[in-house]
């Protein structure tokens, strides 16, 4: 089953609407993070794609990344509850509920803006190179995961 392509105008509004009925008092139907938490994790998958922000795990990481993770981070198949988190993207401190979200809304703007072909072959720190839909697959099932986990 193919997900939807973020890069679509009408999948983009589509999760655009859904984070606008994400509140800060929304809770979550499973795991740990609260909403302003969750919001600034999206962020850092952002920053991921779109920045230089990050640090790159060591060789040795990377390899163990593409080999034993990339694949179900990237596949179509939705993430299931209580899934793994990988270490930077775990926010333990209490951010801005608007100012994350306003990020994450920026950032889906940012992503249709500059298209698939800016995402053909760009380089993830932690996957190495992904082809557009691989990058609108990582966007779209966290995203989803996330606003489902919050029942929206």
């Amino acid at each position: 089953m193919a997900l939807p392509n973020i890069f679509n105008a009408t999948v983009a509004n589509t999760l655009t609407e859904r984070l606008q009925r994400l509140s800060e008092k929304s809770q979550p139907q499973w795991g740990k993070m609260n909403a302003p938490q969750v919001l600034a994790h999206l962020n850092v998958m952002f920053e991921l794609g779109l920045e230089q922000k990050h640090q790159r795990p060591n060789a040795f990481i990377r390899f163990m990344l593409k080999t034993f993770v990339k694949k179900k981070i990237i596949n179509d198949v939705p993430y299931k509850q209580n899934s793994m988190t990988a270490p930077e993207m775990v926010i333990t401190r209490q951010p801005d509920f608007q100012l994350e979200k306003n990020r994450v809304l920026n950032y889906i703007t940012t992503v249709g803006q500059k298209g698939e072909k800016f995402f053909e072959q760009r380089e993830h720190p932690s996957f190495g190179s992904l082809t557009a839909a691989q990058w609108s697959n990582l966007f779209y099932k966290h995203i989803d995961h996330h606003l489902k986990q919050f029942g929206v």
